[in-house]
């Protein structure tokens, strides 16, 4: 889930009358806040190229997760315990402080929740609908700055809702006979929870890494009674995979992230991101055989056109603004 803020490095809370911009969604940790005053002048492209590596590494996680016959709670919280530990050696190394304040716990709470529902929608629905029905968190963030906030809605704004809900629907209109429903809903869930995540971002005092590694606390211990259970097999293939995704599926690809968004344009970033959606269900479908039927591929189709559309749209909004 790559979503990248188009905020400023540290925004206040966010003001009436301007809807704030979205991209889309698990994974980036979206406008992670500026350079770090050790970071080292970044290369010409390296920044892009970092971005691409996160998405394509974040995109191994629906193959990975159908991979690993675990409960789902069980590798969320193997995943958070080894992610997290990346997550600090990376802010260590970078002498980034760990913060603690009301806007990073909340953010935090809203990541660890993501990332469980998340992982319990692959487990139970394909993996292109857990993953492309978090691509509708900018319809959430749309409607929760409306109600909460009394930001109104551009005609932009309106038309992405518009758009991204019909290719929801068509998602769900293919799982109401395939069993899937209960995943499905759970997915959307975790769109709602991912925008949650966006708009704790907005709040003064609010620090990316620190709400990611905090998400990663809360997955471990929600999660663990699950990962001591007897009922989980620690078998070889099995340990391989779960390593693969708390190490390299998540937590390597959060590092390339926040490395990439240091010199990366947010719409850049943000476009960049939008490979992970479509490898996603590729991998899915190459090692684990699993096929998506005809209407949630024409919402995928929808979803992934509306968030690109989104991006491009809001960005030029913004220029014209200037």
């Amino acid at each position: 889930m790559s979503f990248v803020n188009q905020s400023p490095a540290q925004p206040s809370a966010p003001q009436p009358g301007k809807m704030q911009s979205a991209a889309q969604p698990e994974h980036a940790p979206a406008g992670l806040p500026g350079e770090p005053a050790s970071c080292p002048r970044a290369l010409p492209g390296r920044g892009a190229l970092c971005v691409l590596a996160a998405a394509l590494l974040f995109s191994l996680g629906g193959m990975l997760v159908k991979l690993v016959p675990w409960h789902p709670m069980a590798i969320g919280a193997a995943r958070s315990v080894l992610a997290g530990a990346i997550l600090l050696s990376y802010m260590k190394l970078r002498r980034h402080r760990l913060v603690v304040n009301r806007a990073v716990l909340l953010g935090g709470f809203a990541m660890g929740a993501t990332s469980t529902l998340y992982v319990l929608a692959t487990k139970m629905t394909t993996a292109a609908d857990a993953i492309l029905l978090q691509y509708t968190a900018p319809v959430w963030i749309i409607l929760l700055m409306a109600v909460l906030f009394r930001v109104r809605p551009t005609k932009i704004d309106l038309a992405a809702t518009a758009v991204l809900l019909c290719g929801a629907v068509l998602f769900f209109l293919d799982s109401l006979g395939g069993g899937a429903l209960v995943g499905n809903i759970l997915a959307v869930l975790s769109g709602v929870t991912w925008a949650g995540v966006f708009m704790m971002k907005q709040w003064e005092g609010s620090d990316n890494l620190s709400s990611v590694f905090f998400g990663c606390v809360f997955g471990a211990v929600v999660g663990m009674p699950w990962l001591l259970s007897p009922a989980v097999t620690w078998s070889g293939p099995a340990v391989l995979g779960v390593l693969a995704i708390g190490f390299v599926q998540f937590g390597a690809a959060y590092v390339f992230m926040a490395e990439g968004l240091v010199s990366t344009p947010p719409l850049t970033a943000s476009l960049l991101s939008m490979i992970e959606p479509i490898l996603n269900p590729i991998w899915v479908a190459l090692i684990v055989h699993e096929r998506i039927g005809p209407l949630s591929l024409v919402g995928a189709v929808i979803v992934i056109v509306g968030a690109i559309g989104y991006n491009l749209l809001k960005a030029r909004e913004g220029q014209g603004a200037k």
